[in-house]
């Protein structure tokens, strides 16, 4: 509740816009958002993912997995050599939180994929 003596507050069409992003360093360099090159490599990614999940529905699941591992981990690659402004999907964090992050899981699922027995009977 308003206490009496304090000001209105203005609407917000008094308040001019401005935007959160970065000024480009090149003020006459068109802005890219979203940025195509992270794009493509983030789709390429999840492509491959879903390759991978074909595969382990395909009765392949250590093959499967170590594609799915393969892939964070060249995501990881992307994410540390492209620019954080060309990065697009892949950007989350800072960019070596993001590649530690995949580069564990992506060999987290290499490893468990080459160390799990064979299980007799199991499909």
């Amino acid at each position: 509740m308003a206490h009496p003596d304090q000001p209105p507050v203005e609407p917000p069409e008094s308040v001019p816009p401005v935007s959160a992003e970065p000024l480009p360093d090149d003020p006459d360099e068109p802005r890219r958002y979203p940025s195509t090159i992270g794009g493509a490599f983030y789709l390429l990614v999840l492509g491959v993912v879903a390759a991978a999940l074909v595969v382990v529905a395909l009765g392949e699941w250590r093959s499967g997995i170590r594609l799915m591992g393969g892939a964070l981990i060249f995501a990881a690659a992307m994410r540390l050599v492209l620019r954080s402004r060309d990065a697009g999907m892949l950007a989350v964090r800072h960019k070596v939180l993001d590649a530690a992050v995949l580069i564990v899981l992506g060999g987290l699922l290499i490893f468990l994929a080459g160390s799990i027995p064979d299980q007799p009977g199991a499909f």
